[in-house]
């Protein structure tokens, strides 16, 4: 049994076979990189360790100012996972050697935790999921070590398998921004996503499995909730409850979670949006039960640059989640996993009436077939259904990988809904081709008029929509420079009767430094056909018409390798007769491992024909890390369009691993009369616990 103290100490770490030979991805693609990292990995009857030595010449010169958990990285602006402050190092496990889908633990040299969910090669990166597991870390005179501790029990893997495990491990020396990996460190389309890329561990077969394979995490909760009357007044409830979650993995690498009574009120709040288009706003699923495997539910097209998704056949928000509020889910079962060459999941989940919404049963169908080492071809049905009204969908898709830097893919669905309408089609083929210097990324979207997904999300129906994206990055050593990206765009979208809708093209372009600072400049012109007079807000109306647009655009953002770090982004642009403009600055100072501060500000300017109006929103959030077991978060935002201020106080401690109390408090503000009146008031505490039979 092994202390898990992040030394490296005892002697069966110092009997392991070392493997090292890391290489730069970054910024010297193929050199060895500037600083040794030794990985060693050890196994017992019940965990899998694994050791992590980063030496560094200079120790005092490794930045860690994280020690809460899930922050070491994010989701970029372009959906790429990328890192935020601190030298760290993240694992890469493959149990089912199916070179498309793996876990990710990572760490820091605060001992801080992060995991995730890697899904066909990076196409989906879930840092909202969360496993059961430990680490800890120690600075050293070496420069800093890490052990990781993962039960196999959080893992899926194979019984009787002799496959060896994929397996890769990511370093970054984050003050020479500096990124090394022992496997896939080329920068042709790979990268520790590129499962497929990953090296191998052998030796972990005939593991035994533990007992029942069933865990249990049952819920206890009190709180009181509080909404204004007709009256002014503010009518608070109390309420205690209880629920239950369960899984069981039914056989190896198949997994059935069941729920019962299901609460979210330990779900962090959205970020709020301004909305000055036509089209609805997408926020992101941070609820546990939807999150592991998600990626499976994946059939569809993401939206890029930060734009809504044009269409996904599944979106679990659609469950439990609507505008007036939430709606209560009484229950859910929920299989995932794989099945031989098969990946699987069945989601079956019951909300009860509220909001005029009636009693409603969600399923979910999905499999995906493996074809070759990372191509699949796969199929999903969806069914929303109450005594009142039904609507189905279901399709194909498909993901072909002829070379390891061109990817093919595409889907076909249909709609149906009971009654009148609702019945149509939606399909896309795209190409997607990505070397170093170049890339090009090119598809044709089409969405049937009638098309109707109401588990899915959908932006707008009846289009047909084409569009190119050609991309050159040269990496010229001078004045510092990492990196240069220019990229041309183009897009033009029809009515499936053939009329013009939209077209737009431009040209952008970013410098990168060494340094990690960077910034953007874009220049785009087009044209947009509105056929329906919309409400842009403040009751301003954009009548229907023919627009041309123009924008100009531009971003900057300061390495976070410092501890005050700066980001700003502005969109000038001619729209709908007018101007519409953003610009937002956000500032985020983390002095320490234990606070983190971040004030945002975005100011939005709306001057059209039919009148003005400015939608700000600000944005203040500070956290406080008592160590990686203890955290408490505040939020406040402020959105003027609405003339809403929220608060949101969050405290989490993580009592044993996979168990936690919670201490909620959310509060919202804002009427005609007054900006102080109260509109909700809510204050929970929730507790729970795992246990694993």
């Amino acid at each position: 049994m092994l202390r898990i103290d992040g030394l490296l100490d005892e002697a069966a770490w110092r009997d392991a076979p070392i493997a090292s030979g890391f290489r730069q991805r970054e910024p010297f693609e193929g050199e060895p990189a500037t600083e040794i990292t030794e990985v060693r990995v050890l196994f017992d009857d019940a965990t899998l360790y694994v050791g992590v030595l980063a030496r560094d010449r200079s120790p005092d010169e490794v930045i860690a100012r994280i020690l809460q958990r899930d922050k070491l990285m994010a989701t970029g602006f372009d959906a790429i996972p990328v890192f935020t402050s601190d030298d760290a190092v993240v694992i890469v496990l493959d149990p089912f050697h199916d070179h498309r889908n793996a876990v990710v633990f990572g760490t820091n040299p605060n001992g801080a935790e992060f995991d995730a969910l890697i899904t066909d090669e990076g196409r989906e990166f879930n840092v909202d999921w969360r496993g059961v597991w430990e680490v800890a870390a120690q600075r050293t005179p070496e420069g800093w070590s890490a052990e990781f501790a993962i039960p196999f029990r959080s893992l899926r893997f194979p019984q009787g398998s002799d496959e060896p495990w994929g397996f890769n491990v990511f370093r970054i020396i984050r003050r020479k921004n500096e990124e090394v990996l022992w496997s896939s460190w080329s920068r042709s389309n790979e990268g520790f996503t590129r499962v497929s890329r990953a090296g191998h561990i052998y030796g972990l077969t005939d593991l035994p499995r533990a007992g029942l394979n069933v865990e249990l995490k049952p819920y206890v909760l009190g709180g009181a909730t509080g909404e204004r009357d007709s009256f002014g007044r503010l009518d608070t409830d109390g309420e205690i409850d209880i629920g239950l979650d369960v899984k069981y993995e039914v056989r190896p690498g198949l997994v059935l979670d069941a729920t019962i009574n299901t609460d979210f009120a330990q779900v962090e709040v959205d970020d709020q949006q301004v909305n000055l288009t036509r089209f609805s706003l997408f926020f992101p699923e941070k609820r546990d039960f939807f999150l592991e495997n998600a990626g499976i539910f994946e059939m569809g097209q993401r939206g890029v640059f930060g734009e809504p998704p044009p269409f996904l056949m599944f979106f679990s928000r659609r469950i439990g989640i609507s505008d007036d509020g939430p709606i209560p889910v009484m229950g859910g079962l929920r299989l995932t996993g794989r099945a031989g060459r098969q990946t699987v999941g069945v989601i079956n989940v019951v909300t009860d009436a509220a909001f005029d919404e009636p009693r409603t049963n969600h399923a979910i169908a999905r499999v995906k077939r493996d074809i070759g080492e990372s191509s699949y071809l796969g199929a999903m049905f969806t069914d929303r259904r109450s005594a009142e009204r039904s609507n189905s969908t279901g399709g194909l898709d498909w993901s072909f990988w002829p070379t390891s830097t061109l990817n093919v893919q595409g889907f076909a669905a249909g709609t149906a809904t009971s009654g009148g309408g609702g019945e149509g089609v939606a399909y896309r083929l795209g190409l997607d081709y990505q070397v170093d210097k170049y890339g090009i990324t090119a598809g044709h979207l089409g969405i049937g008029p009638d098309a109707t997904a109401e588990l899915g999300f959908i932006t707008r129906t009846d289009i047909q929509q084409s569009d190119i994206m050609l991309r050159f990055t040269p990496r010229p050593r001078v004045l510092g420079l990492r990196r240069l990206e220019f990229q041309w765009s183009n897009r033009l979208v029809t009515s499936f009767r053939g009329t013009l809708q939209d077209w737009d093209s431009g040209f952008f372009m970013s410098p990168e430094w060494n340094t990690g600072d960077r910034f953007g400049l874009g220049v785009f012109r087009g044209f947009t056909r509105i056929d329906e007079a919309f409400d842009i807000g403040e009751g301003v109306i954009v009548p229907a018409g023919d627009y041309d647009t123009s924008q100009f655009a531009w971003f900057a953002s300061t390495s976070r390798n410092r501890p005050i770090a700066f980001n700003a982004m502005a969109f000038l642009q001619r729209f709908f007769g007018g101007t519409v403009n953003s610009i937002s600055n956000t500032i985020s100072v983390n002095p320490n491992a234990n606070l983190e501060l971040s004030v945002g500000y975005t100011h939005n300017r709306v001057d059209v024909p039919a009148g003005a109006f400015t939608a700000d929103l600000a944005r203040f959030q500070v956290g406080y890390a008592f160590s990686t077991k203890l955290v408490a978060n505040a939020l406040m935002q402020y959105n003027k369009l609405d003339d809403e201020l929220s608060v949101s106080v969050r405290i989490n401690f993580i009592h044993r691993p996979g168990s936690d109390l919670f201490i909620v408090f959310n509060e919202e503000r804002g009427s005609a009369s007054s900006l102080w009146d109260v509109n909700t008031r809510a204050a929970v505490v929730k507790l729970t616990y795992l246990a694993r039979l």
